[in-house]
């Protein structure tokens, strides 16, 4: 779940910076969700029910 929604926030970042010309604050807070999205799921990896 994590790593879906850091690839679903690296695109709306990519697309931001080179499409839509948002200001650079949002588009840093997106690309450090991101990154802390990917971190937790290395983190806390597989979990079995």
């Amino acid at each position: 779940m994590f790593l879906i929604l850091a690839v679903v926030l690296i695109v709306l970042w990519l697309g931001g910076f080179t499409i839509m010309h948002v200001s650079s604050f949002a588009i840093h807070i997106l690309l450090l969700f991101a990154l802390i999205s990917i971190i937790m799921h290395f983190v806390s990896g597989r979990r079995t029910v």
